[in-house]
């Protein structure tokens, strides 16, 4: 018998800066900024402009406000690092002046604002309270800014900074990544990413699905899988549950290569972006052995089923799923909601004292967490 690991996932929605289409009270609010940015980004992506693509530029330019300059507007910044896309007569106007992608390098950038400073703390003691030894970490800038929070901020509201740090930059330019930390004695001795994995349809993932091996105080090896799949935020729904079941498919066969080459100690964990009953998540949930630490008898219900928001049914989106050696060596697991607002007033279930606006929560969605003889 091995000796208790704590196996956690959390969605922090961002350490320090978040982009400010995803900083909004609602994410209605920001969804058309991240439509006409992802559709801004397709067009820039061609090889050759039609006249009818140099109009459509020309008019998402000007819809960000970026009419007189390139970082004019509210929400992104037109890098122009080679060549030009635009020029700018002095008798005003705004021209599109590239005939493709191969005329200019740069981009259209998304703009990002500060994390409220309580909510960092917040978040901070959210890691703090959850204190598990392995946590999957969604949505983080990078390495560094995790690294640093980890030290910062863990510090700050008397918590243990974590020994190990890692984040592979992936496919979202929106600075919402995907990581790992892990406390003194479970070393991260193996780094596999995902980020090129393809299918017929293309690029899979849209942030990565990295392989972290990790070893425990016994000796044991843990693999975990830490993901954060296709949202509903915006685009098509059926374009986005397609998508979602690319990569869930991706990660079964992820999944069960790790377990054919041997390894019995394995989690998938992360934000899923879709319910257990959904058919985009039916690959790895229905077609595989992995169980929901959701499911197991020692698991703490606490009448809330979700993860996200109010906890709700169809707001179940969390994960720690677990292979058949973890699930039956489980003695404990929980949601842990302290840092999440819960309701308009926030009063569907107790949260930190400090938190007196929504604002100010640590994010919207619920630690997760599995405790596990390894």
């Amino acid at each position: 018998m091995g000796r208790p690991v704590r196996i956690a996932s959390f969605n922090v929605e961002n350490l320090f800066e978040r982009a400010k289409a995803l900083n909004q009270k609602t994410w209605a609010q920001g969804r058309p900024v991240l439509e006409k940015h992802a559709r801004l980004n397709d067009l820039l992506n061609l090889p050759v402009y039609s006249s009818a693509d140099k109009a459509e530029i020309r008019k998402l330019l000007l819809e960000f406000g970026l009419r007189k300059r390139d970082d004019a507007g509210k929400w992104v910044v037109l890098r122009q690092n080679r060549g030009k896309l635009v020029k700018r007569p002095k008798a005003g106007g705004l021209e599109i002046v590239a005939n493709g992608r191969e005329d200019w390098i740069g981009w259209v950038e998304l703009k990002s604002e500060q994390v409220n400073e309580l909510a960092m703390e917040h978040t901070a003691m959210v890691m703090r309270d959850v204190n598990a030894d392995v946590l999957g970490v969604v949505e983080a800038e990078n390495r560094i800014v995790l690294d640093k929070f980890s030290a910062q901020l863990l510090n700050k509201v008397d918590g243990t900074p974590y020994e190990f740090v890692m984040v592979i930059d992936g496919n979202d330019d929106r600075g919402i990544d995907v990581g790992l930390v892990a406390r003194a004695g479970h070393e991260i001795v193996g780094i596999r990413s995902h980020v090129d994995d393809t299918d017929l349809e293309g690029r899979v993932f849209s942030r990565d699905c990295p392989e972290y091996t990790i070893t425990t105080p016994t000796g044991a090896r843990l693999v975990v899988l830490v993901n954060h799949l296709k949202s509903k935020g915006f685009g098509p729904a059926s374009a986005s549950n397609k998508l979602r079941e690319r990569q869930a498919i991706r990660v079964k066969e992820i999944y069960e290569r790790v377990r054919a080459e041997g390894a019995e100690n394995v989690a998938v964990l992360g934000d899923l972006n879709d319910t257990p009953n959904s058919v985009p998540l039916a690959p790895l949930l229905k077609q595989t052995d992995l169980k929901d630490i959701s499911q197991h008898p020692a698991f703490a219900n606490d009448g809330r089923p979700g993860t996200y928001g109010n906890g709700n049914k169809s707001q179940k989106i969390d994960y720690v799923l677990l292979s058949p050696a973890l699930f039956g060596n489980v003695i404990g697991g929980g949601t842990f909601r302290t840092g999440v607002w819960g309701g308009k007033n926030g009063t569907l279930w107790p949260h930190y004292q400090t938190m007196i606006r929504s604002v100010q929560a640590a994010s919207d969605h619920a630690a997760l967490y599995a405790d596990i003889n390894v």
